[in-house]
């Protein structure tokens, strides 16, 4: 049977419809468009969220776990638990994003978030309270030591075509995205392997030098990675990496907008120089997110939680940072519309991840993740794969 959303106002995110309806049909978005130009099949199911709006199903492409849990636990308990917390703030897709940890207990995780996300595909449906997988990020183990941030620098490791395959073949080819640093010996080169396999290779953890930068980004590398943390630092006669990124218009860039872990003037900066078509939200959130103040884990170290700041050793580590809060920080950071601020969490990172024909976007064809918000900018209501929670 389908089902009908009706509401004051549908972002596509590009278009906005005013007094809008949104038909689904067996998880799949049938039609969009104002009420009186959307034919309501016979028998549909209708709810009409009145003064409301409707927008795509937010996309997370780096977190690392919440609710207690990190991903790298890797059991199905563990990750329903984060994904039921991220679909109560409008996450319906994401990435599992790992941290560096020891090879061998890195490819565990790996093989165990492979096959809770096949069994996600196989059961698409059977719990419609829990965000979808995407596919792995690979933060680490190819980081430089000089920006590892909290990166445990026992365990990071030369980069290496051999550990890659090893990594690629634990997460049964499900790798989406990998973080590395482009300046190591040997990363060019798996810039343009991982490329080849539609990996969506991502600078961060980098003290590269402009010239460096470039040159990773000409090796394939079309993405960067939580921009401003972990890199070497902008200077005026010596841009580095950030110069690489802020200026060349076809990398996009994600950027951690909790006012923590970058100034909110930052943020407006940021957004001035890669556009609301080229600027991704993400959370970085860690197993803290969504609980009290306290010690918790991220991958195989602890981390201490305060008044929002997460950190290790004195180093922030991760946030607790959720994607509907950053949306409404970029509102307020860079006086940006709610509608752009919604694209830097659906259809950019759609586009990222080359699956804009299905997700981050309302339109027929598409898989039926949709958001109902309120006019303030507050989840109410989150729908996976066409059933609304």
């Amino acid at each position: 049977m389908s089902t009908v959303l009706l509401a004051r106002q549908l972002l596509t995110p590009l278009e906005r419809i005013e007094d809008a309806a949104l038909v689904m049909d067996s998880g799949i978005i049938a039609a969009v468009g104002k009420r009186e130009a959307v034919t309501i099949p016979s028998q549909a199911r209708v709810v009409d969220f009145g003064d409301s709006i409707l927008t795509p199903g937010l996309i997370d492409m780096h977190v690392h776990g919440g609710a207690g849990h990190d991903v790298m636990e890797g059991s199905d308990e563990s990750l329903a638990a984060i994904e039921r917390l991220m679909v109560r703030h409008g996450v319906t897709s994401y990435c599992p994003t790992t941290v560096t940890a020891p090879l061998d207990q890195t490819l565990k995780s790996l093989e165990d978030l492979a096959k809770t996300a096949e069994r996600a595909d196989s059961d698409v449906g059977t719990d419609p309270a829990r965000a979808r997988p995407l596919g792995i990020h690979l933060e680490g183990p190819f980081l430089s030591h000089a920006r590892r941030g909290v990166h445990p620098a026992i365990h990071l490791q030369p980069v290496s075509r051999e550990a890659f395959n090893q990594m690629w073949d634990a997460a049964a080819g499900r790798i989406r995205v990998l973080t590395i640093a482009p300046e190591l010996e040997g990363a060019l080169d798996l810039i343009v392997d991982a490329s080849r396999r539609d990996v969506c290779v991502s600078i961060g953890h980098s003290n590269a030098t402009l010239e460096q930068g470039i040159a990773g980004i000409q090796a394939g590398a079309h993405h960067a990675t939580h921009t401003f943390n972990a890199m070497r630092r902008f200077d005026h006669r010596d841009p580095g990496l950030l110069g690489a990124i802020l200026a060349d218009n076809k990398v996009t860039a994600d950027i951690i907008a909790d006012g923590i872990h970058v100034d909110p003037l930052v943020v407006d900066l940021f957004v001035r120089c890669k556009g609301v078509d080229g600027a991704v939200l993400i959370t970085d959130g860690i197993s803290a997110t969504g609980m009290p103040d306290g010690t918790y884990r991220l991958g195989s170290f602890e981390v201490q939680v305060r008044d929002n700041r997460c950190e290790s050793h004195g180093k922030l580590a991760g946030s607790v940072l959720t994607l509907d809060r950053a949306v409404r920080n970029m509102m307020s950071f860079a006086k940006l519309s709610f509608q752009h601020s919604i694209r830097m969490a659906t259809l950019n990172p759609a586009r990222v991840l080359g699956i804009e024909h299905r997700k981050g976007v309302l339109q027929p064809g598409a898989d039926a993740d949709v958001v109902v918000f309120s006019s303030a900018g507050e989840v109410l209501h989150t729908v996976v794969d066409g059933t609304l929670n």
